[in-house]
Parts: structure tokens; C-alpha cells; sequence
């Protein structure tokens, strides 16, 4: 497939914590495990280690991380809870900590980000970070490692994908969606043809170089309003899956999950560069 308007980097968002909100930049560093920060913490069961996220915990969206001091810093806000302001702990005591298939370690952030956060989900948890010698692989096609990602290093959508479902909405007299509905890391637009990013195999986004690994299989969390926190109904899930159903993935799908072949910096406005198309 080749497609014949060129696309470009529409927006760039990282999570620096795993199910809460996101930060969208004009230009970012890209690892190998995404753009720089995302996904560096997340909040774990405290007994077993497990990850929390919007499917269990939809209040998790409202709850606003910032990086602060080139990284040293944390801050954290959420309402009706006072700010909190902690040092990074990059290395120090470990604990057991799963994402799905994936178990590991993580860095324990202490006991005031352990407290703020069980103030604000009222469950017993632990805020941890991706430890200096973080080892996952990725599956899929190309490749790659991540951190604390459900899976894969980046989340890619476009502009068309979506307005392809808001048309689709609209004819359901549903009011349309907005893209952070999704929690991608790059959005892409200039592309007429919904769904193009599926059939990315490798690209180029300024410096970084990106592979193909899946496509996205949804949960329930494009159902929660990402402003209130709160589940907002069947949609998008109940539309998606009148033509969006993934056979091979075994639910609604929407978006591609990518590995970073090559690090760099990306910038919004970048041109993307398809070097092969499925």
C-alpha cells in the first residue's frame, strides 16, 4: 500500500505515570522504550505487585503527573488532595511487579507517594519506577523492549482513524470523541485513508526509526472520559466493534503498537517517511 498525501506529527504525548494523565509535547526524546518518561512509574497493588490502571481504578485519569527538575522531580496533583512534590528515587528498594505477562522489579518510590496515592484511589498501593537495569522484551513483528507500557514502546494513531469513528458515531447521533480518548504517544495526520498506520511495517518520524509490532487490541478504557475520570457508556467500544473487530487480536481494535529501531529526538510537524508498507 502506498498512500499519497505525505503524513506528518501531529502531536506527541508521554505518561510518566502508568493509567494517569498524559503530557503532550511540541518535540521529544525517544529511547528505546518510547518517549522519554512515559510510563516510568506506575502504581501497583501493595500485596501483590500487580499494575493498576483505568480498567479497575477509572479515577486514575483526572490524577496529573509532571516531571520536574530534568526529571528529578515528580510532582503529582489530583483533586480534592493536596499536590505532592517527590524526589525520584532512580535506585533503591525493590519490589515484585507484573504488567500482564510481563514480571519484573521496580524501584519503590517511599512511603509519602505510597500514601498520597492511596488517598487518592483509596486502595493499598505502591508507586514504583522502571529500575536502571529494566529488562522486557516486546512481542510482535519488529521487536523491541518497553517499560512499563502494557506492552510495546509507542502507540501510534491518526487523525483519519478517528475521524473515520466520529463519522460513524455521528450516524448513531453520538457526540464525537476526542483522540485522548486512546492514550496514544504519536498522533499522525495528513493521511486521507482511515487506519494507514496499520500497515506501517517501517517508518521514519525525524531522527526516530519505528517498526511494527500489532495492532492495538482496546479495553474498556477508550470508555472513560479522560477529563472526569469517570466511565462514560458503551462507546467507543460498541461502534468500533461494527468494524473494527479484530479477528487475529480477539476484540475492537484501534491504533498501532510500534518498537523504536532507532532512537532520536521528534518534533511536531516532522514529515513521516514509510519505508515499507505491509
Amino acid at each position: 500500500m502506498s498512500v499519497n498525501a505525505p503524513a506528518t506529527v501531529h502531536s506527541l504525548t508521554y505518561y510518566p505515570v502508568k493509567g494517569c494523565a498524559g503530557i503532550t509535547v511540541d518535540r521529544a526524546e525517544v529511547t528505546a522504550r518510547g518517549l522519554r518518561h512515559d510510563r516510568e512509574f506506575m502504581v501497583v497493588a501493595a500485596e501483590t505487585g500487580r499494575f493498576l490502571s483505568q480498567r479497575r481504578l477509572p479515577s486514575m485519569a483526572v490524577v496529573q503527573p509532571r516531571m520536574l527538575d530534568d526529571g528529578d522531580t515528580l510532582a503529582l496533583s489530583a483533586p480534592g488532595v493536596e499536590d505532592l512534590k517527590a524526589g525520584v528515587v532512580e535506585d533503591g528498594p525493590r519490589r515484585e511487579v507484573s504488567v500482564f505477562s510481563f514480571t519484573g522489579q521496580g524501584v519503590d518510590q517511599g512511603d509519602d507517594a505510597a500514601r498520597w496515592f492511596g488517598v487518592v484511589l483509596g486502595v493499598d498501593c505502591r508507586l514504583v519506577r522502571v529500575p536502571p537495569d529494566h529488562t522486557r522484551v516486546s512481542s510482535g513483528e519488529t521487536g523491541g523492549t518497553a517499560g512499563f507500557a502494557d506492552g510495546h514502546a509507542l502507540l501510534v494513531a491518526s487523525l483519519a482513524s478517528l475521524a473515520e469513528l466520529n463519522r460513524r458515531l455521528a450516524e448513531r447521533d453520538v457526540a464525537a470523541l476526542p483522540m485522548n480518548r486512546f492514550r496514544p504517544n504519536v498522533v499522525l495526520d495528513g493521511w486521507t485513508e482511515p487506519h494507514a498506520e496499520d500497515l506501517v511495517r517501517s517508518a521514519r518520524l525525524g531522527e526516530v526509526e519505528i517498526g511494527y509490532e500489532k495492532r492495538c487490541k482496546r479495553c474498556a478504557v477508550p470508555t472513560v472520559d479522560q477529563e472526569t475520570g469517570r466511565p462514560a457508556g458503551p462507546e467507543p467500544t460498541r461502534t468500533l466493534a461494527t468494524y473494527r473487530g479484530g479477528a487475529e487480536e480477539g476484540g475492537v481494535v484501534f491504533g498501532m503498537k510500534a518498537a523504536v529501531v532507532r532512537p532520536g529526538v521528534v518534533s511536531v510537524g516532522d514529515t513521516v517517511t514509510v519505508h515499507r508498507w505491509a
